[in-house]
């Protein structure tokens, strides 16, 4: 039996690990792409559209259970659709309008600092580095290079925590979550013009905690997070709403009817 086949394979193998221990590592282009970087649209979309269906079909049932008829109930139905659509988007404007204003007022701010004490702001970005398991003399020549590239970039990344071209945006915020809260709020309207009188709220459950699971699902599965457990809480949530509104709605028909 010949062993030269085998000769020659341990031979290259010995040379191509001689050339990995001499040759210098090769920094590649290669980007991944992260779910993280979703956080702010996804965010607004995921709450306009389950407020939507658990806001609107929780004021639907707790006015169908008061024995409302099918015109009231869907004037209700479709006022939520319009006055939620609205707060969502007056609500989501101010909210992520603050937080830019924060994170502009940070880089105000880091601007002065940089301006005034470079040294001082130097060291700073330093031990940020040293914190992280650097050496201080490394450390500081990576904060030398990297504020040499971009200072204040630098600095608004690694110490205050955020990127200057990620900003909140409370436009994109605004209509996302108007858009996604009327979209979706059209859900148990549409069941309660399809059901008979009889089921119309069971319709408008069914339909809408359904329209919920699949939203969980969908949500957990664009962040990353276990489908059934995303699912189960926006569910669990959403019916949770919806009984105590019919109850509700049920004791205050019984009261004022009587």
């Amino acid at each position: 039996m010949s062993f030269k086949p085998l000769a020659g394979l341990i031979r290259a193998a010995k040379l191509w690990s001689h050339d990995m221990k001499t040759k210098p590592a090769v920094i590649s282009s290669r980007v991944e792409m992260h779910r993280s970087g979703r956080t702010g649209w996804l965010r607004a979309a995921v709450l306009g559209s389950d407020d939507a269906i658990v806001s609107t079909a929780s004021l639907m049932i707790g006015v169908a259970a008061s024995s409302a008829p099918k015109t009231a109930i869907f004037v209700a139905g479709v006022a939520g659709l319009v006055a939620g659509a609205m707060s969502m988007a007056v609500g989501e404007y101010v909210s992520v309008s603050s937080q830019r204003d924060a994170e502009q007022a940070d880089i105000g701010r880091e601007k002065q600092e940089l301006a005034s004490e470079p040294l001082a702001e130097m060291q700073e970005l330093a031990m940020i580095y040293v914190k992280r398991g650097l050496e201080q003399g490394l450390a500081l020549e990576v904060a030398e290079q990297l504020s040499a590239h971009d200072r204040l970039g630098a600095h608004v990344r690694d110490e205050l925590g955020f990127d200057q071209t990620a900003l909140a945006r409370p436009l994109q915020a605004a209509w996302i979550s108007a858009a996604s809260f009327a979209s979706f709020a059209t859900v148990p309207i549409v069941a309660l013009l399809v059901a008979p009188a009889a089921l119309r709220i069971p319709m408008i459950a069914v339909l809408s905690l359904v329209s919920l699971a699949a939203l969980g699902a969908f949500g957990g599965h664009l962040g990353g997070a276990p489908l059934g457990r995303a699912a189960l809480r926006v569910t669990f949530g959403g019916g949770l709403a919806m009984t105590v509104t019919a109850v509700i709605g049920r004791i205050l028909g019984v009261s004022v009817g009587g």
